[in-house]
C-alpha cells in the first residue's frame, strides 16, 4: 500500500507545517506556525490532533522556537532559560495526550546540555524532532504488522473492523496506529471492511477516518456512535481496533470519549477489542486510569456543528473529551515491540526491557 500523499505535520524552513484538519474532508490545505506559542495554539485548537502527531508537532514547535529566538535575539546566555516559557506553553496545550510531554522530555536534555556549541542547538533540536517523526512512522508500521496478525480468522469472507475516532496517518507522523493495523491487514492480503463511528462531538470519524480510508481505497461504512451496539448484537462486527492518547502502567487506556462504551459492548458480545499505540503513549508513572487527566473542552463543540447551533441557548453542557477503558476490557495492547494480551503491568514492563 502506497504511503499517503498528505501529511499531518512536517517541517518547513523554520516553521511547523500542519494539515488544517478542521477543514477536512471538504478542503485539503496546510498552514505554517512559527514558534512555540503559535504551535501550541494550533494543538489546542485541534488544527492537529492525535497523540503521536501532537508529540511530533510539539517537538518541531520547540525547534521552531529556538530558530526564532536565535534569529531575533542571537544566541541567548542560557538556552534553558530562553526556551523555558515556550516549552511550558507547549506542555500545557493539551493535558491528556502523553506523547506531547514525552516528546518535550526527549528534547529537554539537549536544551540543558552545556558542553555543545550553543549556536548549534536549533539544528540539534530539529534533528531530534525529525528522529521522533521518523521513529513514529516506523513504529506505526511495526504495530500494524503485529496487530494484523491478531485479528480473528473470518474464512473466505471479509473481516469487518470497527474503529472509533481517528488513529490513522492524520493522527500520527504517518500510517497510523489503529488504522495502521487495518492497513497492515490489507497489506497481508486480507479483504477488509471498516465500520467508522462518526465520533461526536468533533466528528473525527466522519470527517477524518472516512476520508483517510477512502483515499486508500479501503471499503468503509460510516455510522453514528449510537448504532454500534446494534451492529454488534446483529453479529456484524468481527473486531474493534482503536488508538489511545495515554495508557497507564496497568493497561488502562484513555481514548476519545465513547471508547469505553464500545469496549463494554464488545465484552458483552464476545468481540475482540484491541488498543494500538506506540510505547511513547504508555505512561508507566501513572499507575492506573484513575490518574489520567481528562480534558474538558469548549461547550460549543457540543452545542454547535460548524458554527450552527443545534441545542437550546444556555443549556448546561458536559464535554469530557476522553474516557478510560479498563485493561480488563481490552483483548490486547498492540505496540511496535509486541502485543500484551491481556494488558497488565507485568506485561507492559517487559516491553521496556
Amino acid at each position: 500500500m502506497a504511503s499517503p500523499t498528505y501529511q499531518a505535520v512536517s517541517w518547513n524552513d523554520g516553521a511547523v507545517r500542519l494539515l488544517e484538519q478542521r477543514d477536512l474532508p471538504h478542503r485539503e490545505h496546510y498552514k505554517d506556525y512559527q514558534g512555540a506559542r503559535e504551535t501550541a495554539d494550533a494543538i489546542r485548537d485541534m488544527v492537529v490532533r492525535g497523540a503521536p502527531a501532537i508529540g511530533c508537532t510539539a517537538a518541531y514547535g520547540l525547534a521552531s522556537e529556538a530558530f526564532t529566538i536565535m534569529k531575533s535575539r542571537g544566541i541567548p546566555n542560557s538556552w534553558s532559560d530562553a526556551l523555558a516559557p515556550g516549552m511550558e506553553t507547549l506542555r500545557n496545550s493539551r493535558p491528556t495526550a502523553v506523547n506531547l510531554m514525552w516528546a518535550l522530555d526527549e528534547l529537554k536534555p539537549l536544551v540543558e546540555e552545556r558542553s555543545a556549541d550553543p549556536a548549534t542547538l536549533p539544528e540539534r533540536l530539529l534533528a531530534a524532532a525529525q528522529k521522533i517523526f521518523d521513529d513514529d512512522v516506523a513504529s506505526c508500521k511495526a504495530m500494524g504488522r503485529i496487530g494484523a496478525q491478531l485479528l480473528p480468522d473470518t474464512g473466505d469472507r471479509p473481516i469487518t473492523i470497527m474503529t472509533h475516532c481517528n488513529a490513522g496517518a492524520l493522527a500520527t507522523a504517518g500510517y497510523g496506529t489503529a488504522l495502521g493495523v487495518i492497513r497492515g491487514a490489507v497489506e497481508m492480503g486480507r479483504s477488509v471492511h471498516v465500520i467508522a463511528n462518526e465520533t461526536r462531538p468533533y466528528l473525527q470519524g466522519a470527517r477524518l477516518t472516512a476520508w483517510e480510508l477512502l483515499e486508500d481505497g479501503i471499503d468503509t461504512t460510516l455510522i453514528t456512535d449510537n448504532m454500534a451496539g446494534w451492529l454488534m448484537q446483529c453479529g456484524e462486527i468481527d473486531a474493534i481496533v482503536v488508538g489511545a492518547d495515554r495508557v497507564a502502567g496497568n493497561g488502562d487506556a484513555a481514548n476519545k470519549i465513547g471508547t469505553y462504551t464500545h469496549s463494554v459492548l464488545a465484552k458483552r458480545h464476545g468481540i475482540p477489542f484491541f488498543v494500538a499505540c506506540p510505547l511513547s503513549t504508555i505512561d508507566r508513572e501513572t499507575a492506573s486510569g484513575s490518574g489520567i487527566a481528562i480534558e474538558d473542552r469548549d461547550a460549543k463543540e457540543v452545542t454547535e456543528i460548524f458554527d450552527k447551533p443545534i441545542a437550546p441557548a444556555n443549556v448546561k453542557v458536559r464535554h469530557p473529551a476522553f474516557d478510560v477503558t479498563p485493561a480488563e476490557l481490552i483483548t490486547a495492547l498492540v505496540t511496535e515491540k509486541g502485543a500484551v494480551h491481556p494488558p497488565s503491568k507485568e506485561g507492559i514492563d517487559t516491553l521496556f526491557e
